[in-house]
C-alpha cells in the first residue's frame, strides 16, 4: 500500500512540475493580452466622451429624424445604418427586423466572454503560478538547497501578483464595458421601434 501511495503521489509531483511552465507562459499572454484590450478600451472610452450630449426628450426625436450623428456609439451606429438600408430597400418583416437585434445584442455580449474568462482565470492561474514552486521550494528546504528555494519563493509571490493584476483589470474592464453594452442595446431597440414603426408626426 505505502509503494502504491508513492507511485501515485511521484505521479502527481512530477505532473504539478510539468504545469509550471506552460502556466507561466499563460500568465504572461495574459497579461499581454490585457494591456492591448486596455488600450482598445481607451480608445472607446475616448470615443463615448466626445459624443454629442442628448436629453433623454430629444433622443427620440434626434433619432427618428436622422439626426443621430455624434450621439451614438459606433456599434449602434452600425446596426441603425444597416436597419436604414433594410427598411429602404424592401418592406422588411418583423423576423428580418427581429432577428437584426437578436443577433446585435448577441455578437455584443459575446465580445464579453473573453473578459468574463480572464476575470476568473488570471487569478487561477496566480495560484497555480503560486502552489507549484512551493512544493518544490519545500522539496528544496528537505535537501538544504536554500538558493532554490528562494527562487522559487521568487516565482510563487510574483505569479500571484501578476495573475491578480489580470483579474483585477478585467473586472473593472468588463463592469464599465457592460454598462456600456446594456446602454446601447437600450438604444437599438428604441431606434429599432421608432425605425420599424414609425407614428404619424414622425420624421420619415
Amino acid at each position: 500500500m505505502t509503494d502504491i501511495g508513492s507511485f501515485f503521489s511521484t505521479i502527481i509531483y512530477l505532473i504539478s512540475s510539468a504545469l509550471l511552465y506552460p502556466t507561466l507562459v499563460l500568465l504572461v499572454a495574459g497579461f499581454l493580452w490585457v494591456v492591448l484590450y486596455a488600450g482598445a478600451f481607451c480608445a472607446e472610452w475616448l470615443e463615448r466622451y466626445r459624443l454629442r450630449p442628448c436629453s433623454a426628450e430629444s433622443f427620440p426625436e434626434a433619432v427618428a429624424g436622422g439626426n443621430d450623428a455624434g450621439i451614438l456609439a459606433h456599434r449602434v451606429k452600425d446596426y441603425v445604418d444597416r436597419l436604414r438600408r433594410l427598411l429602404d430597400g424592401q418592406k422588411a418583416s418583423g423576423a428580418q427586423i427581429e432577428n437584426m437585434v437578436q443577433d446585435a445584442t448577441l455578437s455584443w455580449w459575446k465580445s464579453m466572454d473573453r473578459l468574463r474568462i480572464m476575470v476568473r482565470l488570471g487569478p487561477s492561474l496566480g495560484l497555480m503560478g503560486t502552489l507549484i514552486p512551493m512544493g518544490t521550494g519545500l522539496a528544496s528546504l528537505g535537501t538544504g538547497d536554500m538558493a532554490r528555494l528562494s527562487a522559487d519563493l521568487v516565482i510563487a509571490f510574483t505569479t500571484t501578483v501578476v495573475g491578480l493584476a489580470i483579474g483585477m483589470t478585467a473586472y473593472c474592464i468588463y463592469t464599465i464595458k457592460r454598462r456600456w453594452i446594456e446602454e446601447d442595446i437600450k438604444n437599438m431597440e428604441l431606434a429599432t421601434e421608432l425605425l420599424a414603426n414609425p407614428r404619424k408626426g414622425d420624421a420619415p
